[in-house]
């Protein structure tokens, strides 16, 4: 295999170890693909790739921007070893087989008479009104396919669904059932014990995600499909007759397989052949060890939620030697959060997605910011005015790449955001910086001519030819002031001057006007305008244009340009004045400055 690269992001020593690890459990060899469900499209089961790295998602309501960094710390991995020129896969896991937990709040077209499908699998619940998907889990899954296509992510997709009920898992389901003796037996040591007097000891209470994910059937410790004095069975059957989960085993034969249970929804009993029943799970700390040994995945990622003592990745490192596996490498990452919002749960509506995120910003940036941090380190994702910094920073950055200034693992985080193994994502032309472009669609309305005669302006020498010379970018920029932007917070330019201001003015705040609008002719371009507004006060002060700033030329600087905003847009602040005259255009100006 190729040799470890000398980059000193965490990506590459991701990479490094996960290839390590896949060349301690096959040495020179690859590992066969189970069966044609896992094998990709084109990919015999002698050539399969020796590299497998793992992603879940659940379809259980919007999929938001913390669940993306279950796909993109493996996808980011899975990219550098392809880079190297070794065979992976990185398959993604939908988890529509899951159980349907709760009604979320928020979700259009969705009302509490969803509660009647509570305990049904993801993909027979129905997709919310109006959704042209055909079940609820195929709705949400939609969206992300979507993202994950803009954003360059090369995956495997399975449905577990499509697994369970076409038998695919149908061996390793008996051989749980076989061996839950000892599935019971590891799960035992995480079980709350009861006190001497008979108090429990207090548990620490179990995050809503692994709740999530454990499908009401096994997450918790005090809840894994066992209770005091009843046989342990790892397997869930949805009812033949209702449809959903409320199930339990009462009895399994392991020479005929027979297995007979009741459901506790409508009183329903069957008695089936589990070498031949294809409707029920594994409970999820069964489940998710058993899909480990069964796809020989190497390199898995996982939340804060699943890595806590007794949770699901610990137990399952325990469980997946009962499959003869073993447990993948991965680290341990941490949530995303979003500029002014807590924690993001997808069972809740509201909640931003990557399609959203892919609305105001484009994908290298959406990539960048997941590919710069480290898994275990938090950040957030901006849909407030922090957009325009993140914008300036990523430019700053596309500069010192440019020139050759970057350092390395900036740029190794910069190359991850702009390409994959793949190929270059498409990118915008001329990037024109964030907050301009924004500024401009605020003032213009997003009225396409007037927008590109401002942005022509602002760099006479070179005036762009056409919009899309600024797109995506532009487009971005748009989305992000009419969908992000608070009304009372855009710019209205005045149709008429205030009489009333002017009037008031003193002498030197007229001379102050005047020197701005004899300018403006010798100043109309972006940084023309810089040195006009920002000289003006130097020259009211007897200082020279090029005078380093004091505090009380700052003071002076400040006050004149609140002026011109109340003015201009009759508030104290608006877009860079730069930009925001260029976009009123010199003759307006005039009309409205004129003291």
């Amino acid at each position: 295999m190729a040799q470890s690269s000398t980059e000193t992001d965490w990506v590459s020593r991701f990479a490094d170890e996960v290839i390590a690890e896949a060349e301690r459990r096959a040495p020179g060899a690859q590992t066969p693909a189970q069966s044609s469900a896992q094998t990709p499209a084109g990919t015999s089961a002698a050539t399969a790739p020796v590299v497998v790295v793992a992603s879940g998602l659940s379809p259980s309501g919007p999929i938001h921007l913390g669940n993306l960094r279950e796909v993109m710390t493996p996808h980011l991995v899975a990219d550098e070893i392809r880079r190297r020129g070794i065979a992976v896969r990185h398959l993604i896991s939908w988890d529509d087989y899951d159980r349907y937990r709760k009604v979320p709040a928020g979700v259009p077209g969705v009302d509490e008479s969803w509660a009647q499908h509570i305990g049904k699998p993801l993909t027979a619940v129905p997709a919310p009104a109006g959704s042209p998907y055909g079940s609820w889990a195929e709705h949400f899954k939609a969206a992300m396919v979507e993202a994950l296509a803009e954003l360059g992510v090369e995956y495997d997709p399975i449905s577990q669904t499509e697994q369970y009920t076409s038998g695919v898992y149908r061996e390793q389901v008996l051989h749980a059932m076989k061996h839950r003796g000892d599935i019971d037996a590891v799960l035992d040591q995480y079980r709350t014990k009861q006190k001497p007097g008979g108090k429990k000891p207090q548990q620490k209470p179990v995050d809503e995600a692994e709740l999530e994910a454990a499908e009401g059937s096994g997450a918790a410790a005090e809840d894994d499909g066992s209770a005091a004095g009843t046989e342990y069975f790892p397997y869930k059957p949805y009812c033949g007759r209702c449809g959903k989960d409320f199930t339990k085993v009462t009895a399994y034969d392991d020479e005929t397989t027979e297995l007979t249970y009741v459901c506790t929804e409508d009183e329903y009993t069957e008695t089936v052949k589990l070498s031949e029943f294809n409707r029920g799970k594994l409970v999820w700390k069964v489940d998710w060890p058993m899909r480990w040994a069964f796809e020989g995945v190497v390199f898995e990622p996982s939340g804060v939620d699943h890595s806590s003592p007794g949770s699901s990745f610990q137990v399952g490192g325990q469980i997946v030697h009962i499959f003869g596996g073993e447990q993948p490498i991965g680290p341990m990452y941490a949530f995303v959060g979003i500029s002014g919002m807590a924690k993001m749960s997808s069972s809740k509506g509201g909640v931003p997605t990557p399609a959203d995120a892919l609305k105001i910003m484009e994908p290298q940036l959406l990539r960048w910011l997941y590919a710069r941090r480290r898994p275990n380190q938090s950040f957030k994702i901006a849909f407030d005015q922090e957009i325009q910094r993140l914008y300036d920073e990523w430019d700053k950055l596309e500069a010192k790449v440019a020139d050759g200034s970057v350092l390395p693992a900036d740029a190794a985080a910069h190359t991850r955001a702009v390409r994959t193994a793949a190929g270059e994502l498409p990118r915008t032309p001329r990037p024109m910086p964030y907050r301009t472009l924004a500024s401009v669609v605020d003032i213009t309305a997003g009225h396409d001519e007037q927008t590109l005669r401002i942005l022509s302006d602002l760099d006479p020498e070179t005036p762009l030819t056409s919009l899309d010379e600024v797109r995506p970018r532009l487009d971005r920029a748009e989305n992000w002031i009419t969908t992000q932007v608070p009304a009372d917070q855009r710019t209205l330019v005045r149709d008429e001057p205030d009489t009333e201001l002017l009037s008031s003015l003193d002498e030197e705040g007229r001379t102050s006007l005047r020197l701005l609008v004899e300018g403006l002719d010798s100043h109309w371009s972006l940084d023309g305008l810089t040195t006009l507004v920002y000289g003006v006060p130097k020259v009211m002060a007897g200082l020279e244009p090029d005078a380093k700033p004091t505090p009380e030329l700052k003071v002076a600087q400040r006050t004149f340009f609140a002026l011109l905003y109340r003015l201009l847009v009759t508030r104290e602040t608006g877009p860079r004045l730069p930009t925001l005259l260029l976009a009123v255009g010199a003759d307006r100006v005039r009309k409205l400055l004129a003291a």
